[in-house]
């Protein structure tokens, strides 16, 4: 038999290049198993984390609800601008409202403001749940207290109250309605710019502000605005009735006062604090708060949803031309 020197070679190197060939193989199944762990734990962590959400979003609401054993002073704060989906919004001031009336050891209410307005509309649901709570709680008082400032929608609220008090230097007042925005019509005609929008509807760009004013428009807008003060207006006569003190033309101007100011002109009822209407008006110096806040990892996901959805409406939406009327 004769033997060849290529076949020699390969019969020589023949147990090395099987020893490499199981040590990769061991390798990369090494390696499979270390990725499936890891993907293993990731899941199982993202599956924890969506648990731990379903039950904060779906735990019984009464469990934050405070409580306490004595008689105390219920309190609902209502800072910032009042406008739909902030804390300060209807829907959040009003569930505060009826758990601090339904609770058994409540005594008196406030609402404590620090607002410079917002939503008329937000404002009016307010008012008018005050108003219905009082009617349905005759035996417990509701009264207001002014830190910094209760401005234009703030003070739509306070006004529903049995009794307003404020700080000698808190700002009160403000009560009128605006709208407002910006002109772009001179700066486009010096740098050449032409403006071309395309409406369904005579008044449908209604103070579009890269075209000029339309007499017509402005009156009809105007219109709409004195509409709303008078409602305003009327709100608050309503809920101040012959305290108030002062003329229409002072009263109504959109001006804000000092709290001391505001005490002459009958916009409030005198001066004091949380600590001091809780202890000496209501007679319960305990203070449970009733303020609610908004869910917001529920916040979190409603936003989420709203920037999908807002990011596809923009590429289809027509412009409306006016933003939303503020009691400012």
């Amino acid at each position: 038999m004769t033997w060849n020197s290529h076949t020699i070679n390969q019969d020589s190197n023949s147990p090395a290049w099987e020893r490499d060939l199981i040590h990769k193989l061991a390798l990369a199944s090494l390696k499979e198993q270390r990725r499936a762990r890891r993907w293993g734990i990731f899941f199982k962590l993202a599956m924890l984390a969506y648990l731990l959400s379903l039950l904060v979003l779906y735990f019984p609401a009464d469990i934050y609800a405070p409580h306490s054993a004595r008689d105390h002073t219920a309190l609902i704060e209502i800072r910032g601008m009042i406008f739909e989906g902030n804390d300060a919004g209807a829907d959040q001031v009003i569930s505060g409202l009826q758990a601090a009336f339904e609770n058994k050891n409540t005594k008196g209410v406030l609402i404590r403001i620090n607002s410079p307005g917002g939503s008329p509309v937000q404002a009016a649901y307010i008012f008018d749940e005050i108003a219905r709570l009082r009617d349905k709680y005759p035996d417990i008082p509701l009264h207001a207290v002014i830190t910094d400032m209760c401005a234009s929608g703030g003070y739509y609220v306070a006004a529903a109250a049995d009794r307003i008090y404020a700080n000698e230097s808190s700002l009160v007042g403000s009560i009128g309605v605006l709208v407002n925005g910006f002109g772009f019509v001179d700066a486009m005609k010096k740098i050449g710019v032409e403006r071309r929008l395309h409406i369904a509807g005579k008044h449908k760009g209604l103070l579009d502000p890269f075209s000029p004013k339309k007499p017509e428009e402005v009156a009809h807008l105007q219109s709409m605005l004195d509409e709303i003060h008078q409602q305003f207006i009327h709100m608050v006569k309503k809920g101040r009735g012959d305290r108030l003190r002062g003329e229409d033309h002072e009263l109504f101007s959109g001006l804000v006062w000092s709290g001391k100011e505001a005490v002459r002109l009958g916009l409030i009822d005198d001066i004091g604090s949380t600590g001091y209407v809780a202890r000496e008006v209501i007679g319960a110096n305990e203070i449970v708060d009733f303020t609610r806040e908004r869910d917001y990892l529920k916040h979190f996901a409603e936003r989420l949803g709203a920037t999908v959805g807002m990011a596809m409406g923009k590429a289809l939406s027509v412009q409306l031309g006016l933003e939303s009327l503020h009691l400012r």
